[in-house]
């Protein structure tokens, strides 16, 4: 059985330490700005690492010195230090703070580039495969733990080790036995901190597959609500939802049931060790063996000894999650791709029409189609000429691989053999960006942008100017509904075009495609199925203005619309099985002449497969 495309498989298994190196070349460019936070952090431990020394030479010079009085002009001026010892370190944290903050935004606004980037160069096969929900969950959840990760642990990370070190090294040197005594516990300490590193980052990539599974289905459903609620399957998709959600928030509670059990658990120890130093040391300052100064100061350090060690369980807790959305954003980064690019391209300069395919086979899934006469084919051997200024129609039954000619013309896809040839160039031998700067496609479901009917137009390109827009709106008679519009050009579409009626948005698709002048002109499918007729007779005329000295490939599902037409291909189960103009296709009796006399008579035909 097929898992939904908002599914997602659970990674499991260790970290891939080469993730970790991949995260590390985002920040090396900001390397410097680390190197001073790092040095700012050193600073903010020895402050760190001076207090308890302070509290030493405060009891036992002049609080309480041995056979002395107390000496209270002496302790002020060790609360002077102090007081400076603190405002230093805050000064040093604070900065740090600061320059880490800037350096992670700093370095996920270049991997979400990076991200956004291979996005667009990504195969449309990719994006048949991977649901929208997913894809915006790498960009922006994953992307913001690692920001956390990198604005609060990295370089927090190091500070805390040094810390540790420092106070080991501070306690040793002030009573080796009173050190030993403290630290009696890590054994202990290293248990219960190896058994939470082991949870966390299967707890972590948990949370985060389900997360995107959420966003996923969120998205599918909240853009298919029409048919949600015209079927009324509300009950339904809430069931499936809430069978989502729950599996989030048991994947949630495991998390903080780690996070819950660990905690305590080094709070009690590091207790236990202040317990078991202060027996064993007021012991030894009754026998005079240490000093109440020594003790005071081995206490403070045992109590900031168990502190980074709660900071780097804290951090280790956002490495886990940094882990599991590094290891699915640069997935995605892996994603391979597979329309590329020749590394000496052939230039465009000028193109006169000539479109040809030659012996093509292709299919969507390269490994299902088998052999030669496999099922998996969509197109089988198709030939054809196209002549410059040229028009031409696919006609054929739903599956017959019209759309995949167009796609493979676009260079959406390649095919598996043969070659497709635009003025007797390989378009594989083209730049993509150049092969469809020459290509205008308008596709039956039009796709609008949020912004406005100009922007739609000429797609933010400053190259296309104001009166180019308003040129193109007139040639194909959008204008006449774009100026009763309430800002007329200026009036926002809304998102995927919601507020203009589906003619309304064929037209701006029509203007959009000769803004860019191209000198083919696609149509992807039948452009006036969804109309009414008005919206249709404009349409159509449209289509007449545009096509006219342009070579054009029609793919129509209404015969009706393509009987003027310079010659009609037949494709049949993806072969080219007939070509000619209207009267001689009816007068051969096949294939085309069978599609118009169904429906002439309103009958349907079967489908057969994927267009």
């Amino acid at each position: 059985m097929t898992a939904p495309p908002y599914e997602e498989e659970v990674l499991s298994g260790r970290a891939d330490p080469r993730v970790v190196r991949r995260l590390v070349g985002y920040v090396r460019p900001y390397r410097g700005r680390v190197l001073a936070a790092v040095a700012l952090l050193v600073v903010a431990s020895a402050t760190e690492l001076a207090g308890p020394q302070l509290y030493r030479v405060a009891i036992d010079r002049y609080i309480a010195p041995p056979g002395g009085r107390p000496d209270f002009g002496g302790l002020g001026a060790v609360a002077a230090a102090y007081l400076l010892v603190v405002l230093v370190g805050f000064g040093a944290r604070w900065t740090q703070n600061v320059v880490m903050q800037a350096v992670g935004q700093r370095a996920m606004a270049d991997l979400r580039m990076d991200l956004f980037r291979h996005l667009q160069r990504l195969p449309l096969a990719f994006y048949h495969r991977n649901a929208v929900g997913r894809l915006v969950t790498r960009v922006t959840n994953d992307v913001d733990s690692l920001n956390e990760l990198l604005t609060s642990g990295v370089v927090a990370v190091f500070g805390d080790l040094l810390t540790l070190v420092g106070i080991v090294a501070a306690m040793v040197w002030l009573d080796w036995r009173l050190a030993l005594v403290a630290l009696s516990v890590l054994p202990v300490v290293y248990a219960v901190t190896e058994r939470f590193r082991r949870r966390a980052l299967e707890a972590y990539r948990a949370v985060r597959t389900r997360l995107a599974r959420i966003n996923a289905y969120l998205n599918e459903h909240i853009t298919g609500m029409p048919v949600v609620q015209l079927f009324t399957q509300e009950a339904r998709s809430l069931q499936r939802f809430d069978a989502l959600n729950h599996d989030h928030l048991q994947a949630n509670l495991g998390s903080l049931s780690n996070l819950a059990q660990f905690f305590p658990s080094v709070q009690v120890l590091g207790t236990v060790a202040v317990a078991l130093l202060l027996w064993y040391g007021g012991g030894q300052v009754v026998q005079g063996w240490t000093t109440l100064g020594v003790l005071v100061a081995m206490v403070q350090y045992a109590e900031r000894f168990f502190d980074p060690i709660r900071e780097l369980a804290e951090k280790f807790n956002l490495l886990q999650q940094a882990l599991a959305s590094s290891e699915r954003i640069f997935g995605l980064l892996d994603e391979p791709v597979t329309v590329r690019d020749p590394a000496r391209p052939v230039r465009l300069e000028r193109v006169r029409g000539e479109v040809v395919f030659d012996d093509v086979w292709f299919a969507y899934d390269p490994e299902g189609a088998g052999g030669r006469d496999g099922a998996g084919w969509v197109l089988r051997g198709v030939s054809f000429r196209v002549a410059p200024g040229e028009r031409v129609a696919l006609v054929g039954p739903t599956g017959a691989g019209k759309s995949s000619v167009l796609n493979l013309l676009c260079r959406f896809y390649d095919p598996q053999r043969g070659r497709v040839l635009l003025d007797g160039v390989d378009v594989r031998s083209v730049r993509q960006q150049d092969l469809r700067r020459h290509i205008g496609l308008v596709l039956q479901d039009v796709f609008l942008f949020s912004g406005t009917v100009e922007d739609n137009i000429r797609l933010w390109d400053p190259e296309i100017s104001e009166e180019r827009v308003r040129e193109a709106a007139r040639f194909v008679g959008a204008d006449r509904f774009i100026e009763r519009l309430p800002d007329g050009y200026r009036t926002e579409v809304g998102e995927r075009g919601v507020r203009l009626s589906m003619g309304q948005r064929q037209l701006i698709a029509f203007a959009r495609a000769l803004a860019y002048n191209p000198e083919v002109l696609l149509l992807l499918d039948e452009a006036t199925s969804s109309v009414d007729a008005e919206t249709e007779r404009w349409i159509l005329e449209a289509m007449d203005r545009v096509l006219r000295g342009r070579t054009s490939i029609v793919i129509a599902h209404r015969l009706s619309t393509v009987q003027s037409v310079d010659r009609i291909l037949v494709l049949h189960r993806g072969r080219l099985v007939e070509e000619g103009t209207h009267a001689d296709l009816l007068a051969q009796g096949g294939v085309y002449a069978k599609l118009y006399r169904l429906q002439l008579h309103g009958s349907g035909l079967r489908t057969e497969g994927r267009a």
